[in-house]
């Protein structure tokens, strides 16, 4: 059986866990050395994932931005940019979003069988749809993705995507960003909601780095026990 792809999380939030506030427009949590530092992340994986919710809210591009990077890539004989994949439980995306315009490589939306139709009706032009049968779990896309040749996968949310690959016990590394303030809003979103976790006082995770950045902290967690030692 193919071995199925390591899985790293990365996510930045506020002091007291919020993701987003409840604005229409994005909230910055990062700096811009920080951001070079997931563009660095970014560069090192086969994949990057984020949830639909997060391709209609942010209208990510989940492209590497270094120039010199996107070089070193193409060096190594791979695209650009990792493949993007996306999870759909309606097929209601947008063709012109940049998730799908912007990049020359693959792009794959996982989508359960109901709603294969319809999303290969939206989507078939920009990307591979692909049914994983019902619902759509994170382990089904990690066997299809292993198929694929994605050895390395970077998870960058939103919150429901992030708390579906941790409380499978499918994460094998997470990157902690934390903001200097405070949103505040119940109505906004946080990092993961309620859940069965695999780890909690009774099995911590394993810390493998604090480290400032500017005015944020970043801070490694070990998930698995596939998460190298520093």
């Amino acid at each position: 059986m193919t071995e199925r792809p390591y899985v790293l999380l990365s996510c930045a939030m506020s002091i007291d866990g919020y993701i987003d506030d409840a604005s229409a427009q994005r909230l910055l949590l990062s700096n811009a050395e920080d951001l070079d530092r997931i563009d660095a992340v970014r560069a090192g994986c086969d994949a990057i994932l984020v949830g639909a919710g997060t391709v209609r809210r942010d209208d990510p591009r989940l492209l590497v931005r270094s120039d010199w990077r996107r070089a070193d890539r193409v060096a190594r004989g791979l695209p650009p940019s990792p493949a993007k994949v996306t999870l759909t439980g309606t097929g209601d995306l947008d063709p012109t979003a940049r998730f799908f315009t912007m990049g020359d490589g693959a792009k794959l939306v996982y989508c359960p069988t109901a709603v294969l139709e319809k999303t290969r009706e939206h989507l078939a032009e920009v990307a591979t749809v692909v049914d994983v049968g019902e619902p759509v779990t994170p382990r089904a896309v990690l066997t299809d993705l292993a198929t694929r040749g994605v050895r390395r996968l970077m998870v960058e949310g939103g919150g429901s995507v992030h708390a579906q690959f941790l409380t499978a016990g499918l994460a094998d590394e997470l990157h902690l960003v934390v903001a200097p303030f405070f949103v505040g809003d119940c109505r906004a979103p946080r990092f993961v909601g309620d859940g069965r976790f695999p780890w909690h006082p009774g099995r911590r995770a394993r810390v493998l780095e604090v480290r400032q950045i500017g005015d944020v902290v970043l801070t490694r967690y070990a998930l698995s026990d596939r998460c190298p030692e520093p």
